[in-house]
């Protein structure tokens, strides 16, 4: 029998549910620690960011309409369909982040996991920030937590699969859309997560996967007028203080930059960045001769 010939992947974005390669065809090398040559990787433009943009706004309306529970069954599928893959991610992630293989594994195995954290709190975060609140008079006042909208999140440099999720699966979980920068140096996991997310039932346009050089993308995305906030954990210090002037003329919401244990107890903090909270009145008197509500 002859020998077969190495059939190499083709790694391509993921933007508006498709998997388009980049608009200009620019593609860059992705290297292991070792400088052992892995893919090439898209090298994405700023059409690319634009076109994430357009597909993220045009995904915002359905996604944030579902039900709490159905974006919960959904983030929970996504860790289903990553427990049949995880084989290519733990390799991924070794040759990604120089890791041992059982140290990959672990950390696969968390991403799966916090997949299924966040699924847990799509329709249980709404009680911890949201509820009645008590005032003089005969009133309800309700408020509940709402989606901030298309949401740009720079992925963790270092931490390119554990991280990735952890800054990703909060945004998506509460509603918002995101336009994803994957880590510069090491993207292939991430590029890999657009595969399983396009057979996971996530819609289109919810999750955008950009590669390339983190600030040549990030520029045009924190000045975009139809971006609502931005997630700055994988820009260095000069760059978070550019994007975050820029990210100013539209009043975006921006979470700053700050060191991370991904591996720790993730909390709530990252599901209540970009929620804005919003507040009705509604006087007792029309809602029966009771005056409660059912």
């Amino acid at each position: 029998m002859s020998e077969r010939l190495t059939v190499f992947k083709t790694y391509k974005l993921y933007v508006g549910g498709k998997f388009p390669r980049s608009e200009s065809g620019r593609v860059y090398e992705v290297r292991d620690n070792k400088d052992k040559w892995l893919a090439n990787a898209p090298l994405s433009s700023r059409k690319d960011a634009r076109d994430a943009v357009v597909a993220a706004r045009k995904a915002f309306g359905g996604w944030s309409g579902a039900t709490a529970y159905n974006r919960g069954q959904i983030l929970y599928r996504i860790a289903e369909m990553l427990e049949g893959r995880r084989d290519q991610f733990v390799r991924e992630v070794a040759d990604a982040e120089g890791l041992s293989k059982s140290k990959a594994a672990a950390v696969v195995d968390a991403a799966i996991d916090r997949w299924v954290w966040y699924a847990g709190w799509t329709d249980k975060i709404a009680q911890v920030v949201g509820g009645a609140n008590p005032v003089a008079g005969p009133y309800f006042n309700l408020s509940t937590p709402e989606p901030t909208g298309v949401v740009a999140v720079l992925a963790p440099q270092e931490s390119s699969f554990l991280g990735l999720v952890s800054v990703l699966a909060p945004v998506i979980a509460t509603g918002n859309t995101a336009v994803v920068i994957a880590s510069e140096k090491a993207p292939l996991p991430a590029l890999s997560l657009g595969e399983v997310l396009a057979t996971s039932d996530v819609p289109g346009g919810v999750v955008n996967i950009l590669t390339g050089r983190t600030a040549e993308i990030a520029a045009p995305l924190a000045a975009h007028q139809d971006v609502n906030a931005i997630d700055l954990t994988g820009a260095d210090a000069d760059l978070a203080r550019d994007l975050e002037i820029a990210a100013a003329d539209n009043l975006k919401r921006v979470l700053r930059p700050q060191p991370v244990d991904f591996s720790a107890d993730p909390g709530t903090h990252r599901l209540t960045a970009f929620l804005e909270t919003k507040t009705v009145w509604h006087p007792t008197g029309s809602l029966g001769a009771s005056g409660s509500a059912y």
